[in-house]
């Protein structure tokens, strides 16, 4: 029998694009501001491993960062927001998550060892949180991201409740 590859049934929350849009922009500044730094260094030195043409016109490197990785900072939430998928069966915990790389992941309930909700600052100030899912494989552990609140809090118990109960059947 061959099951066929499909999306999880549950988006996360619409406040993870917010989410991962401001994690994008402090990123975004980061990076322009060491580059305009590097320029700033580079600007009339006249050290002579810098070519001239970049010497002379070093200003234009923040600029082009800033050009460049400004629509993928823009993207980027909404692709990762249409990718991210969870689910919960019966015995499975399956999410999917990504924007460049595509991961899915399988997690037997039967084999799950601790369940944990996580919220950094920035998700309990928008309302979410992360479910943090961890087995003895060495695979290590699954992460579901940009969860309601509410929403991860549930799924935590539902999926400490069933993985207690399928060992109780095991025994």
């Amino acid at each position: 029998m061959t099951v066929a590859l499909r999306a999880p049934a549950n988006r996360v929350s619409r406040r993870a694009i917010a989410m991962w849009l401001f994690e994008s922009l402090i990123g975004l500044i980061l990076i322009v501001g060491v580059t305009a730094i590097v320029a700033a260094q580079i600007d009339g030195k006249g050290w002579s491993w810098v070519p001239d043409w970049l010497a002379a016109n070093v200003w234009r490197l923040p600029v082009a960062v800033g050009l460049i990785l400004a629509p993928l900072t823009l993207i980027e939430p909404f692709w990762r927001y249409a990718v991210h998928r969870w689910e919960l069966t019966g015995d499975v915990i399956y999410a999917r998550s990504g924007w460049i790389n595509r991961e899915w992941v399988f997690v037997p309930v039967s084999r799950v060892q601790t369940v944990d909700k996580q919220q950094g600052w920035l998700e309990r100030l928008l309302g979410l949180a992360t479910v943090e899912i961890r087995t003895a494989s060495y695979a290590g552990s699954s992460s579901i991201k940009g969860l309601d609140y509410d929403v991860a809090a549930r799924l935590a118990e539902d999926v400490a409740r069933r993985a207690e109960e399928l060992r109780d059947d095991a025994t």
